[in-house]
């Protein structure tokens, strides 16, 4: 099936009917469909598949009798389990700047999550996975075409620190070459880089304003609800950011997600995020000092480079040449597992993160 079946919206839905098309066939997903009972009732919506989409009874009764599927929407839940985009930041946040942190959406789908994911309720178990596969569906279409670059790095890395202020502006260099950086959506490392490449259209000044703006909620810990509020100062001040992805979870629920990724793709299966994320960064990953996730990272990159399982290996630089030298030694794996191997002309260790780009493209150039 390709995506040129699905109907994402009211407005896509008219578009539809007015130039004559038909619903056979169709995936409608998450559209509020209640004022357009005449429509359903008046066209064939044989095969169609219905995703949460809210109609009145005697169209739910109609389509059914069409042979299309229902799948109606799922009441009291803190999130859609068939939405058809990805989060921004203000629909996770919302509230934020007037409520705490824990009435937002993006904490109250955390509690739905921790009261549900041992209860070995199959219900709950298949709302998850109905909405983790939507996220997946929507991340593809958003990311067709795109140069994805992955930035790996810990949550732990501060506002207001060398890092941090080094990673943001990888974050914005990368995007200014014209690629689409995507992280793993959380505090830290994750959000310099998306900080970076929301600061690229904007004149160089800004990023160092927003820095400091930034360095007086230095972390998410103790208060998620000052370090997100600082964020949205930002945000505010410089309203038309550059694009970037993040793909956080609820699995790791404490760790909030950044305000700088513009579009969020928000998991509650931890490995498949994992996967996901490594998978769509197809113009390279770089590996910046972490620790065991990290390096959990590096591997899981490394594998399907090692046996070509997705085409042409992919570049990975890692970061720090101490750091995965010798407190973390990871380098010295990789290369050996890359000897005589495709990858091997598409790995790097460097310094810092100011060779990065320049190593970049002498990667994605190599033979």
């Amino acid at each position: 099936m390709t995506h040129e079946r699905e109907i994402h919206s009211a407005a896509e839905f008219d578009a539809v009917l007015a130039a004559g098309g038909s619903l056979r066939g169709r995936r409608i997903q998450s559209v509020d469909l209640t004022a357009r009972t005449h429509a359903l009732l008046s066209r064939s919506t044989a095969d169609a598949v219905f995703l949460g989409c809210p109609m009145r009874p005697e169209a739910a009764a109609k389509v059914r009798a069409d042979g299309a599927l229902v799948f109606p929407p799922v009441p009291d839940l803190p999130f859609d389990p068939y939405r058809a985009r990805l989060y921004s930041p203000a629909e996770l946040y919302e509230g934020i700047t007037g409520l705490p942190y824990e009435q937002t959406p993006d904490a109250r789908s955390y509690a739905w999550f921790g009261r549900t994911r041992a209860d070995g309720d199959i219900f709950s178990s298949m709302l998850r996975s109905l909405h983790d596969d939507a996220i997946s569906d929507a991340l593809d279409e958003a990311l067709a075409g795109a140069r994805v670059v992955g930035v790996m790095g810990g949550h732990a890395m501060v506002r207001g620190g060398a890092a941090y202020a080094g990673t943001a502006r990888l974050g914005r260099a990368l995007t200014r070459a014209g690629l689409t950086v995507a992280t793993g959506g959380g505090p830290g490392a994750m959000e310099a880089a998306n900080l970076g490449a929301y600061a690229a259209p904007l004149p160089d000044p800004a990023l160092d304003e927003a820095l400091e703006l930034l360095a007086k909620a230095p972390s998410f810990a103790p208060s998620v609800t000052d370090w997100a509020r600082a964020a949205f100062e930002v945000r505010a001040r410089w309203p038309h950011g550059g694009d970037s992805v993040g793909i956080p979870t609820w699995f790791y629920g404490h760790e909030p997600p950044n305000a700088f990724a513009t579009r969020i793709g928000k998991y509650f299966a931890n490995a498949t995020r994992e996967d996901g994320l490594l998978a769509r960064s197809t113009a390279g990953v770089v590996f910046l000092p972490g620790a065991a996730g990290t390096v959990q990272e590096i591997f899981d990159n490394a594998t399907p480079n090692y046996y070509a399982s997705r085409g042409a290996p992919t570049p990975m630089i890692l970061v720090d040449r101490s750091h995965w030298t010798t407190r973390l030694p990871a380098w010295p794996l990789l290369a050996t597992l890359a000897e005589d191997r495709p990858m091997a002309s598409r790995i790097a260790l460097v310094d810092s993160v100011d060779e990065v780009p320049g190593t970049l493209e002498r990667l994605a150039a190599a033979p």
